[in-house]
């Protein structure tokens, strides 16, 4: 059954714990899909994945968003669809795969069957897809402004491929959007709590990262 993680309301599915093969590859993939994206919105997801994971972050060759994901009746591309693609496409040596598109995505929410979202990821899987789209929504401020929420969803929705939930404390980067874009606004850092629960995985962040966005303007 699949496991409700929302970020604006997107889910996490649930898959089976890494293998120890899958636990030594240490590169995250980014996989731009669709029409292209800034290239200063890439460099920001890029090099905030690479501060708060210290990973090493490769961006692969842009591709085509596949038709199979494409939902006729709202004009937008199905988010776990897009999933099972990424999985396929992540590279011998990749521990994760990040999907980028500029084009809104959706999955099924409750009742709803097909609901806008900023993201979606695999709980202790090997894939997550984020959208551009909703970023602009929600009072942005200006195109660093959106480049910003983009790459906290990025950390966000990787988070939760290394298996953390959404977390409770105020302004932690896995805090629940509680379907508001302007809820990733106040998101700074991943909180200790978030991090000790990583250590007990297996995956240490380093200590004192370089936050690559501005800090929260006022508490909210």
């Amino acid at each position: 059954m699949a496991r409700i993680c929302a970020l604006l309301c997107a889910l996490v599915v649930c898959a089976a714990a890494p293998s120890s093969q899958a636990a030594a590859r240490k590169v995250i993939y980014i996989q731009p899909l669709g029409s292209k994206l800034p290239k200063a919105s890439v460099d920001l997801v890029k090099k905030s994945l690479e501060v708060f994971f210290g990973r090493p972050v490769r961006v692969l060759k842009r591709r085509p968003l596949p038709r199979a994901a494409w939902y006729k009746p709202r004009g937008r591309w199905r988010a776990e669809k897009l999933l099972d693609h990424l999985v396929k496409w992540l590279p011998a040596d990749g521990q994760r795969i990040l999907g980028l598109t500029a084009s809104d995505i959706s999955t099924t929410k409750g009742k709803y069957k097909d609901w806008g979202v900023l993201g979606l990821a695999t709980l202790d899987g090997r894939a997550c897809v984020i959208s551009s789209f909703r970023a602009k929504r929600g009072r942005a401020r200006s195109k660093l402004h959106v480049r910003e929420r983009l790459a906290k969803t990025a950390v966000h929705e990787i988070g939760h491929t290394f298996g953390l939930d959404h977390c409770p404390q105020r302004g932690c980067i896995l805090e629940d959007a509680r379907g508001k874009v302007s809820t990733t606004d106040g998101e700074y850092d991943i909180c200790p709590v978030c991090r000790a629960k990583l250590r007990k995985k297996g995956f240490v962040l380093p200590a004192k990262p370089k936050i690559p966005w501005r800090r929260p303007r006022r508490p909210r």
